[in-house]
């Protein structure tokens, strides 16, 4: 079992993106099905601590991040998925937030987004990649196989309830989502693909999404979630915003639900971190500095 000094030795050769061999990833993957067996569905997050959106691969935003952020463990984050795909370096990328996930386990959260499946991986990059720096499919294999136990759904503070997707007419409360058995394959349907999946819209009311699965969710059925749940707000990922966040309001009602996207590559803005700090209901939210598209940091 590789020790810290092991583990500080790989984050510090990822963090110059450069792979780990075969043997290291499986060991790695081993370490970390260990550690996330025993989290929650809805994984306990504490403030202060820094959410994030979608990577995909984009590893040089991603220590862009750490730079202006702050590393773990001096900074808490929380990442909310889609690691790997449509990037050069998802195999940098998962690698490294896996083993700072293994070396810092109460400092970084590391949510299951929609891509962390094996048919989308299949589809949209990860596989590929893994072939091409490989040579065979086992990277791929180890990853995808850690992937079943990634928590779903975080919740900080007990006040801001923080996933990939979005809500499903299937789950009322959080009871709801710790009772789901998550330990497996995303299923095309049902109440876990539509925590990866599902997306807010400007209709009320539940709707049919264009993606294929999940489902559209009206403001009002964030308030209703909220509300019945003891919740301050939704934040989640898997759409492209380009100022990086996004509020949705209603009015005479507070901020139901926040989107926070990385892919600065996605958009001519950049991307802006959220820093979530305080407790109870003190807390406060700091936008962190935009990191401007940089080609010269490839």
């Amino acid at each position: 079992m590789p020790s810290h000094a092991d583990l500080d030795r790989q984050i510090e050769q990822l963090m110059e993106c450069k792979p780990l061999a075969e043997a290291e990833v499986k060991t790695l993957c081993d370490q970390a099905r260990a550690v996330l067996v025993e989290e929650w569905n809805v994984q306990p997050v504490k403030c202060p601590v820094t959410v994030c959106g979608d990577i995909h691969g984009q590893f040089y935003d991603l220590v862009e991040l750490f730079r202006i952020g702050g590393k773990a463990p001096d900074t808490n984050y929380l990442f909310m998925g889609d690691y790997v795909d449509r990037g050069y370096y998802s195999v940098e990328t998962v690698s490294l937030l896996v083993a700072l996930k293994v070396r810092y386990r109460d400092r970084i959260t590391i949510l299951r987004g929609n891509h962390e499946t094996r048919q989308i991986t299949q589809v949209y990059g990860f596989y590929d990649e893994c072939l091409r720096k490989y040579g065979n499919a086992n990277v791929w294999k180890h990853f995808t196989d850690l992937f079943d136990y990634l928590p779903l759904t975080a919740l900080i503070e007990s006040q801001i309830f923080c996933l990939h997707g979005g809500l499903s007419p299937s789950l009322d409360t959080l009871d709801n989502i710790r009772a789901l058995d998550r330990i497996q394959e995303v299923p095309h349907e049902g109440p876990m693909c539509d925590l990866l999946w599902s997306d807010p819209d400007d209709r009320c009311g539940w709707g049919i999404s264009p993606r294929g699965a999940g489902y559209t969710f009206g403001q009002d059925i964030a308030s209703a979630f909220n509300h019945t749940n003891g919740l301050s707000l939704i934040s989640r990922a898997h759409q492209l915003v380009m100022e990086g966040y996004n509020w949705c309001q209603l009015v005479m009602v507070p901020v139901k639900y926040l989107v926070i996207e990385i892919e600065p590559n996605g958009g001519p803005q950049g991307y802006r971190g959220l820093l979530l700090s305080g407790i109870s209901q003190y807390w406060s939210l700091d936008v962190l500095g935009s990191i401007p598209i940089d080609n010269d940091l490839k």
